[in-house]
């Protein structure tokens, strides 16, 4: 089961998030999922999960979302990720840049019956903004 949820996951991350098969989130996601750290401006479920991928992927058309590492136990998946793209659209507010991105993060998932139920999501938004040059970086 552990072996099938972190394949589960990577699919996730590769067909939906990577290569923007947004439609296709309802086989990897439940539509009550709960995101428990929502990102600004989030709504709740399948479709705030939808709305958040398709904000990234229009900020980031090239964006690459990359599985680190995992390590999964019963129903939890953790992911140590990196996705990195170039920021050409609207971004929260923030107007292309045309600068290229390097952001980490860990993502919890907890999946029941082969999809994911809920999530928690911790990405490096300060370092995002910083190379977005929304926040000055140190010592500018």
């Amino acid at each position: 089961m552990t072996q099938e949820n972190s394949a589960i996951v990577r699919r996730f991350a590769e067909e939906v998030i990577t290569q923007g098969q947004t439609e296709r989130t309802v086989e990897f996601v439940w539509e009550d999922v709960v995101e428990q750290v929502p990102l600004p401006g989030q709504g709740p479920g399948l479709e705030g999960v939808k709305d958040i991928i398709r904000a990234f992927r229009t900020g980031f058309p090239d964006l690459v979302f990359s599985v680190l590492e995992q390590i999964a136990e019963g129903e939890k998946v953790v992911s140590r990720f990196e996705w990195a793209g170039t920021h050409q659209g609207e971004f929260f507010g923030v107007p292309p840049t045309g600068r290229q991105v390097r952001v980490w993060g860990v993502v919890i998932d907890r999946l029941e019956k082969g999809r994911i139920k809920d999530t928690r999501i911790l990405m490096d938004t300060m370092g995002l903004m910083t190379q977005l040059g929304v926040i000055p970086s140190p010592g500018a």
